[in-house]
């Protein structure tokens, strides 16, 4: 549903209402006062009419679906905008008073009005309705995107933490290698630990067999 057109529809509607009003008063009115109700209605008939033009062009320009239930919807306000107009008519013709008392009396004019009034008020109805389903729409709408939202901030918090994890990772792989070059480190001073004891072992056995052999050939 059309936000600028639904503006329209409300604009048209109390537009309406108040065209119906003052012809009803203007009915009861004679001369001078007539006159100036009867200019007002006029100026209220071309502000209908201009906002009937600007339904059509916002209908016209919607999606197929949209477009069809609106177009329906303005046929009604435009038979509703013919009625004003006929009631102007009857209103401005020479025997208005009189013509208005007859079909009062005679041929029913308070029904023609009633029913007038009443297609006015479903037509409020309708709009009400309209206007209740699309508080609902935009209501999903908004949940819909809070729900998106707060997707949106999960991802990106699996994502901070697939960041934490990888560091981690990183820094494991940081360790292993330390813990590598520290295993080298230790096998290599072992060795040369090795290496030096066998070392000194062996210069410590020459020097035994130096000493006796010393004192060997001393005591001989």
């Amino acid at each position: 549903m059309s936000q600028v057109f639904e503006g329209y529809e409300r604009q048209y509607c109390e537009v309406s209402a108040n065209l119906s009003r003052k012809c009803t008063a203007a009915a009861a009115l004679n001369g001078e006062q007539k006159k100036q109700k009867l200019s007002e209605i006029k100026a209220g008939l071309d502000d209908a009419e201009a906002l009937i033009r600007k339904m059509d062009l916002e209908a016209r320009s919607l999606q197929p679906g949209v477009k069809a239930t609106l177009l329906a919807k303005l046929r009604e306000y435009k038979t509703d905008l013919n009625n004003l107009k006929a009631e102007v008519k009857r209103l401005t013709s020479p025997n208005a008073n009189l013509a208005a008392r007859d079909e009062l009396l005679e041929s029913g004019m308070a029904d023609a009005m009633m029913v007038s009034a009443d297609q006015r008020g479903r037509l409020l109805m309708s709009t009400e309705r309209l206007n209740h389903s699309t508080d609902r729409i935009k209501e999903s709408r908004r949940t819909m995107l809070e729900t998106e939202e707060l997707g949106v901030s999960i991802l990106q918090d699996l994502h901070q933490q697939r960041q934490s994890l990888l560091h981690a990772h990183n820094n494991l792989h940081g360790v292993d290698d330390n813990i590598g070059r520290s295993k080298k480190i230790l096998t290599a001073m072992s060795r040369r630990m090795s290496r030096n004891k066998w070392i000194i072992g062996s210069t410590i056995t020459a020097l035994v067999i130096a000493i006796a052999l010393i004192l060997y050939f001393k005591l001989r």
